[in-house]
């Protein structure tokens, strides 16, 4: 049994807090711990109403270290799940390693100045967590984090050689607003602005949104898919033995993309510092407070997600092709957690995470990627915590 601690109250913390909850043979307390007191209250009585258990709140300023390595040594956790912004994932590390606990969390760093999204700063994490006894997982979500999985899956148990994997993402759900994002809107709209990228024995770069594709996706059908850059892509290029091609694909309605046009046009989505009435501000910052928090999309919300990994290579001599994949339903997370699928999706995913650390199914010193680990215990897990996987040849 082993204490857990939550940073970040927004959609996605409130599925892990709520999944952490009723993990009651791994986890002897949850602590919920964001900026906004209210928030955590808020996601605690939820669980109370839902599942019937008390978790613990607290508020902590997640990019000040000494406050964070105050809580967590007060508290006492076995890993620390961080759920922040992705711009708050290095001061949590720095704040783990102080404090002497396991880290998780379930997005890259990103400076908050540029649109930049690799791992090189928190690899560079590599030697003093390695030094400390200390395990780092990063990217446990679901892309990052099961689409890792499902990699490793298919070069352990279903193909010799993977030459070619196709991370396919599509959300067929509606959540009835004009335009609104499923996550963080100033992290959505920074990764969908920037230049795609894919990997083909070197890195390719594309204009955004300029390649596109029709693929058919298990419980949602054919939709219009677009080349962006993921950061899972970074890690997979340099893990997956023999990989010769791996790209990323997300859809997008087309409503969604004319009002993306039009902000991006007025600069709505720029990220540096404008004057206005003798203030600086971030235009994309201002956007984030217009739009719709992603929490609030959840009641309502129809429709399913369906996300996969398209592996191609060769088994005994043979050229085979398979597409591991989950469908969620947004009705159905909501019933659950009161979160929509997208969020449901990202949480889970680091439930399990954590469960693997917790209880030494997951172990090593040092910054891990997903599939770099065992990826049998964590399906296995995370199937039955409500993200079930299946195997479709193609």
């Amino acid at each position: 049994m082993s204490k857990v601690l939550i940073i970040g109250a927004g959609g996605v913390g409130g599925v892990v807090a709520h999944k952490c909850a009723a993990e009651t043979a791994v986890f002897s307390e949850v602590m919920l711990a964001s900026r906004t007191g209210s928030k955590c209250e808020k996601i605690a009585a939820e669980i109370r109403a839902l599942g019937g258990r008390a978790i613990r709140t607290a508020q902590v300023n997640a990019d000040n270290v000494a406050e964070l390595v105050a809580l967590i040594k007060s508290y006492g956790p076995r890993v620390v799940i961080n759920v922040a912004l992705p711009y708050q994932d290095l001061p949590i590390m720095d704040a783990c390693l102080e404090a002497g606990v396991d880290y998780l969390d379930t997005a890259n760093y990103e400076p908050p100045d540029v649109a930049k999204f690799e791992y090189k700063w928190q690899w560079a994490y590599q030697d003093r967590f390695k030094a400390k006894g200390l395990m780092a997982l990063l990217g446990s979500g679901f892309d990052p984090g099961v689409t890792n999985v499902y990699c490793a899956y298919a070069q352990k148990h279903l193909l010799d050689e993977v030459h070619t994997v196709d991370i396919v993402d599509c959300n067929g759900g509606s959540h009835g607003k004009a335009f609104a994002t499923n996550f963080n809107p100033e992290i959505n709209l920074r990764e969908i602005t920037a230049a795609g990228r894919y990997w083909e024995g070197d890195w390719k770069e594309t204009d955004p949104l300029s390649v596109s594709m029709m693929f058919d996706y298990p419980g949602v059908g054919k939709r219009k898919s677009f080349l962006l850059y993921h950061e899972e892509l970074e890690s997979l290029a340099k893990n997956l033995r023999g990989l010769r091609r791996i790209s990323f694909w997300m859809t997008f309605g087309e409503s969604y993309l004319k009002h993306l046009e039009v902000l991006q046009n007025v600069g709505m989505t720029r990220i540096d510092a404008v004057e206005f009435q003798g203030q600086q501000i971030v235009p994309i910052q201002f956007l984030k407070a217009l739009l719709p928090d992603p929490a609030s999309l959840a009641a309502g919300y129809t429709g399913k997600t369906s996300i996969g990994c398209l592996c191609e290579g060769i088994k005994d001599g043979k050229r085979k092709r398979y597409l591991i994949y989950n469908v969620c339903d947004h009705a159905e997370t909501y019933r659950e957690v009161r979160a929509q699928a997208v969020s449901y999706t990202t949480g889970v995913p680091a439930v399990t995470g954590a469960v693997m650390i917790a209880t030494g199914k997951w172990k090593g010193h040092g910054v891990f990627n997903m599939e770099e680990m065992d990826p049998d215990p964590f399906l296995e897990d995370v199937g039955k915590r409500g993200l079930p996987w299946h195997v479709e040849e193609r």
